[in-house]
């Protein structure tokens, strides 16, 4: 039956990210939407912010596009143009190679969510403006380097 029953999804918690910085994706949760309907064209989450949690450092992808849905609360967008707040309903998009590093923040006291969609490519390289990092993506997993290709410091991996 194509209707996906939430309730009994696993929450996707923790991150990808290198270990130093994993604990700055504490009180994110997801629901992975399309893994469990098994779509492999796109991606579809579900995902969750506390108060106070963001939704992944600031990036943005050479070849994956993403769009935004807002389901629950008041979130932020931030941007290279600066904060835009958010509001259920309200829907924001990255296009693939534009370089506008973004994330989701919940800076309200309640919880927030929202949907977000994006190109599955068989590779990517996603862009960190805020720090000296990149990470590159295939079917094996994320690689995370500097911003130049070389390794990152032990502390950061």
């Amino acid at each position: 039956m194509p209707k996906l029953d939430l309730s009994s999804l696993p929450v996707r918690t923790g991150s990808t990210y290198p270990a130093t910085l994993a604990a700055k994706m504490a009180g994110r949760s997801s629901l992975r939407l399309s893994d469990a309907a098994g779509l492999t064209q796109f991606g579809a989450n579900l995902v969750r912010l506390e108060p106070g949690a963001m939704s992944s450092l600031r990036h943005w992808h050479e070849t994956q596009d993403e769009l935004v849905f807002v389901t629950e609360g008041a979130l932020i967008l931030r941007d290279d143009f600066g904060d835009t707040p958010l509001a259920v309903g309200d829907c924001a998009t990255f296009p693939a190679g534009e370089a506008n590093g973004h994330h989701i923040l919940n800076l309200s006291d309640a919880p927030g969510s929202f949907l977000v969609i994006g190109t599955r490519t068989d590779t990517d390289t996603g862009w960190y403006p805020d720090l000296d990092l990149k990470v590159t993506s295939d079917r094996n997993g994320h690689r995370y380097t500097r911003r130049d290709g070389s390794p990152l410091d032990p502390e950061n991996s």
